[in-house]
């Protein structure tokens, strides 16, 4: 498994995402208040972008008229057929057990600890100042 460095923690901000593309596999990044998920952008139905999918919470209701909103920002609509799916599992709503988007290990980790290439060559002292979001795809 390869190891995808994202982008700067503070360049996917609480509540936003971001598409990328590795190894032939479009994976998208949210960020839930801090929380980095990563999950491939393909929706199991028919393949339509998770990304462009409309990011919400969760409605229930015990009778009519009564109605509870809650997980919000947790939860990804298809654009296309609107499937819904947990953004933390990758579980749909519907049908958790069966259906479900493959998830990605995504975290945080310091500039320092980021090591590129087989290749050894001089090092210089030097400050790392950001964190970057990191995928395992």
């Amino acid at each position: 498994m390869a190891r995808i460095v994202v982008a700067p923690v503070g360049e996917i901000p609480a509540g936003g995402r971001k598409l990328i593309e590795a190894e032939g596999k479009r994976i998208v990044v949210f960020n839930l208040g801090g929380e980095f998920y990563a999950l491939s952008d393909r929706c199991p139905h028919q393949g339509g972008s998770l990304c462009a999918g409309l990011v919400s919470g969760h409605v229930e209701s015990a009778a009519p008229g009564e109605y509870r909103y809650s997980r919000r920002g947790e939860m990804v609509r298809c654009p296309w057929h609107y499937w819904e799916f947990d953004i933390r599992t990758g579980k749909s709503w519907f049908d958790p057990k069966r259906v479900q988007v493959r998830q990605f290990p995504a975290q945080v980790a310091s500039g320092a600890t980021l090591v590129e290439g087989p290749y050894v060559a001089e090092t210089f002292p030097v400050k790392v100042e950001d964190e970057y979001v990191v995928v395992d795809a």
